[in-house]
């Protein structure tokens, strides 16, 4: 079995340190939600979640030193967006596609999501995006897919935490530790289909296309 969740992640860093990374899914198994995971200065990993569903979802897929299960709301009026996570409070500007974003745009759909093709350009993907994997473990015995299918600057931010401002805008740096890979070091927002994959007896599952 494969759940599979089709979206929006926008990854980016401020200038106190903490690094943001949202994830806005229309169309998942667990419905439409916005869920983020966060990583402090020191370190610290905490995940904001919508529901204990998404919560134990994400949790047991990812490592997170806190789990929040906290209300979240995700608003986009043209290329602003802006999300609201417990103490977290954050607007972020969407620019203009990359050549990479235009790249990725001419790889046909059901390639762009193939189980087999993500395999393969995986070593390529870490040397063009550095962090970055395309495949990797997703804990418990299963396998997950990052498909992107566009790419987009951010090319500003505000935000804070518990009321206090956490600067403009950074790199993703050092890279976030919640699992397999990093966003990547450019404040980005990508257009993303996530393949989350059980494994029967040592063979991948289909792959749900």
């Amino acid at each position: 079995m494969t759940d599979r969740f089709d979206g929006w992640i926008s990854g980016l860093g401020t200038r106190a340190g903490r690094r943001v990374v949202v994830g806005h899914w229309p169309r998942s198994p667990l419905g439409p939600f916005t869920d983020v995971m966060t990583e402090d200065a020191d370190g610290h990993r905490t995940l904001l979640a919508p529901s204990g569903e998404v919560a134990a979802f994400v949790a047991a897929t990812y490592t997170f030193d806190e789990v929040r299960v906290v209300p979240v709301t995700h608003t986009a009026r043209g290329d602003r967006r802006q999300v609201v996570a417990g103490p977290l409070e954050i607007a972020w500007r969407v620019g203009g596609r990359t050549v990479l974003g235009a790249l990725l745009r001419l790889v046909p759909a059901p390639l762009a999501v193939n189980r087999y093709w993500l395999r393969g350009i995986d070593p390529l993907a870490r040397r063009v995006q550095p962090g970055v994997r395309t495949v990797g473990s997703a804990g418990g015995g299963r396998r997950e897919y990052y498909g992107a299918r566009d790419l987009h600057r951010v090319t500003a931010a505000v935000a804070r935490w518990d009321g206090a401002d956490l600067g403009g805008l950074a790199p993703v740096a050092p890279p976030v530790r919640f699992g397999f890979g990093s966003a990547p070091g450019t404040p980005s927002h990508v257009r993303i289909t996530t393949l989350v994959e059980d494994r029967l007896d040592g063979r991948p599952a289909d792959s749900g296309r």
